[in-house]
């Protein structure tokens, strides 16, 4: 067995089950090595969407994913995917080869690139330890939940090794919950009078709904997410959806109201709180976070708890007992909830006519025919709030939501790496126009793998957020203006069958498509209206 052997087989050992990547030369031994070993490999068509792909996948399955890539190029090109799963705090492992020589044309320091963009640099040195090595690069995905570099320079991975089993090291322990910590949360619960629970990313875990639910029952608290972890409360008649940009007016005035706001594995950032307009003045301010440094990071807390969510929310269910106080859980709350809560729910009235279709009712048209239980991807850009609010999804790996980095061009990878964790579900991707074009390679996945995925482009024949940011100030906006693109025509070049949407009544083919065979994807090549910004969007530049 050589080095690459012993790699890819003791990464699938430890737990990689998929691996995605764009094979040459250098991963190629490895990549068929975790083939070999039982992984399941899914050929991008660039190392950009591997990684996205990779990362999507390992969001909504739970489980590390792995990216394998050629040195050097194939590295930089990842580069972007691997920085936004960086920033979201995915265990992917990405699997480089690697030149050593710096006269060589493939040779980039690619350590430095790894710490750059908040990567753990690994590196298979020698035959000897290579197991040990692979084993490690998975378990540090796992337990810290980071993106992991494991550089196999070439002149290593053809050495003879032996193919005994890798040994990880011990997983790290759980931070135990501050008891005092705790005391205190609880105290502020029975004080509070409208307490607000906000969920994040760390709020995704196996009966962290389940714990949060109770106790916000226990305290009287309205519950809300962060937009990665829409879905979280759905169907509850206390959920307010997602907090900060995205929140519709009755959720912002919920949120803004609260004298006890509580982020649960939250970062409580500038998106989230609305640039800490969402936060009242006299509003206690609290952070549950497995990681110490965590707390604070965004914005001055009462105080914070170092705990696991699921652990900390039941020691403090514990701590109040049985009793349910009424909190903010007034019928009045109740029913404002059950009437406005949804963004469809509020009155506006329809824009369209010259071809184009309002975006808020093309996504309710899209909500009213697709099937409930779906998983939605969403790309960056002017159009992105609308399938993020209109659009219901069944649970919290209902939606797969890529924007740490906030680049566009992700959501069609995005969309793909959901759809391969979740074939239980609708893949539905909503990319703008911009998007759409970045990541265009990609419909050939879509087909190949036989995904039966809607692609929705909203299509407004620009890059509408600089548009609208720099067209009120009369500045010129011919760089980010493009002629009109026939996406239809472009999606059945792939082998999609496709549809142009300019009014409600061309949704109809939708609906064709849905009662079946589906045996190829569907893109709908909506063309949006472009006349006015989006309410996210306007927040957004107000907070700049």
């Amino acid at each position: 067995m050589t080095v690459a052997d012993v790699v890819g087989r003791t990464l699938v050992r430890s737990g990689i089950d998929t691996a995605f990547g764009v094979v040459g030369s250098g991963n190629f031994a490895v990549t068929n090595a975790m083939v070999a070993a039982g992984a399941r490999y899914v050929a991008a068509r660039h190392e950009g969407g591997a990684a996205t792909m990779a990362d999507a996948y390992a969001r909504m399955s739970g489980r590390p994913a792995a990216v394998t890539v050629h040195q050097g190029c194939g590295l930089t090109n990842a580069l972007t995917g691997i920085t936004e799963a960086a920033k979201s705090r995915t265990p992917v492992v990405v699997v480089a080869a690697e030149v050593t020589q710096p006269r060589s044309n493939f040779y980039v320091d690619q350590t430095a690139l790894a710490r750059a963009v908040g990567a753990v640099p690994m590196r298979v040195d020698a035959a000897d330890g290579a197991a040990d090595r692979a084993a490690a690069a998975v378990a540090t995905a796992v337990g810290e939940r980071r993106v992991v570099l494991l550089n196999l320079p070439l002149d290593v991975q053809g050495q003879e090794a032996a193919g005994n089993e890798g040994q990880a090291p011990p997983a790290p322990a759980s931070a135990p919950a501050d008891d005092a910590g705790l005391e205190r949360l609880a105290e502020a619960l029975r004080t509070a009078q409208r307490p607000v629970f906000v969920a994040g990313r760390g709020s995704r875990g196996a009966g962290c709904r389940a714990a949060l639910e109770d106790l916000a029952g226990r305290s009287g608290a309205l519950l809300a997410t962060s937009a990665v972890a829409k879905g979280l409360f759905a169907g509850s008649p206390w959920s307010l959806d997602v907090s900060g940009g995205f929140a519709s007016p009755l959720a912002a005035e919920l949120i803004s109201g609260a004298d006890l706001v509580v982020g649960w594995g939250c970062q409580l950032n500038m998106w989230t709180m609305r640039h800490g307009r969402l936060i009242a003045d006299d509003a206690v301010v609290v952070q549950v976070d497995v990681e110490a440094e965590a707390l604070g990071a965004q914005r001055t807390l009462a105080f914070g708890v170092v705990g696991d969510v699921r652990a900390t929310a039941e020691a403090v269910a514990d701590r109040l007992g049985a009793v349910e106080a009424a909190g903010y859980r007034t019928p009045e709350v109740a029913t404002a909830i059950r009437e406005r809560v949804r963004w469809r729910d509020v009155p506006f009235e329809p824009l369209g006519g010259s071809g184009r279709i309002d975006p808020r009712a093309l996504t309710i048209g899209l909500d009213d025919l697709l099937p409930a239980e779906r998983v939605v991807a969403v790309d960056s850009g002017n159009f992105m709030g609308y399938p993020s609010m209109f659009l219901d999804v069944p649970d919290e790996f209902g939606f797969c939501f890529t924007q740490a980095f906030q680049s566009i061009g992700l959501g069609l990878s995005t969309a793909i790496g959901a759809a391969l964790a979740r074939p239980d579900r609708l893949p539905v991707a909503a990319l703008g126009d911009g998007g759409a074009l970045m990541g265009a390679s990609e419909l050939e996945t879509v087909v190949r793998l036989g995904l039966p995925m809607v692609v929705v482009v909203y299509d407004d024949a620009a890059y509408g957020a600089e548009v609208h940011h720099f067209g009120p100030q009369g500045l010129p906006l011919e760089t980010v203006r493009f002629p009109e693109t026939d996406f239809a025509s472009i999606a059945r070049g792939y082998g999609f069958e496709a549809v142009t949407v300019r009014g409600a009544d061309d949704l109809s083919p939708v609906a064709d498509w849905l009662a079946g065979p589906r045996d190829a994807p569907l893109l709908v090549d909506a063309k949006v209206v472009a006349d006015e910004p989006s309410w996210w969007l306007e927040e957004a530049f107000r907070g700049h």
